[in-house]
């Protein structure tokens, strides 16, 4: 059995929820690997970001999102509002804020993204994909896209992509 790993530079942008389409980047790991059948993850180490497989909208708004992103933002502004001030949510708390700015360069409004931890519990940070013959089972129309939910600041992202198999 073989192991092949690979990872991907991402910079959100937007101060949004941004939808990464990976899928191009990840069949080129997968190619590389030269791994023909076996397993794919796709991973964020981030814990505020997710990875998910879902269908292509190809509609965009004004701002680039696909139609299917616009909702499913939609449908998570609903069920976890994107945090605005301090207190909205129960963390932060104040030893979670003194441990956060004693990081360099850290700013104490860097803490207030628990809308964004909370939504990558609900998507989880990683995709499994069957790797057959060389080619991802992602159905007719399944992509794979890593999403940044930290509305907070602009910054650097690495999905990570291991595959295992033979």
């Amino acid at each position: 059995m073989a192991v092949y790993r690979g990872t991907i530079e991402l910079q959100s942008r937007d101060h949004m929820p941004f939808f990464h389409n990976v899928t191009d980047e990840v069949k080129k790991i997968v190619e590389e690997s030269g791994i023909k059948n076996g397993i794919c993850v796709v991973y964020s180490h981030h814990t505020t970001c997710s990875v998910m497989t879902q269908e292509c909208s190809h509609d965009f708004n004004f701002f680039g999102r696909e139609y299917m992103q616009v909702d499913l933002i939609e449908v998570m502004e609903k069920l976890i509002p994107t945090c605005r001030t301090e207190g909205q949510y129960h963390h932060p708390g104040p030893k979670h804020i003194e441990f956060a700015l004693s990081w360099p360069g850290e700013e104490p409004k860097g803490s207030l993204n628990t809308d964004a931890h909370l939504r990558s519990c609900f998507f989880g940070r990683s995709e499994t994909i069957v790797l057959h013959e060389g080619e991802l089972s992602l159905g007719d129309f399944g992509f794979i896209y890593f999403i940044d939910w930290d509305q907070v600041r602009e910054r650097k992202r690495v999905c990570e992509v291991q595959i295992i198999g033979e």
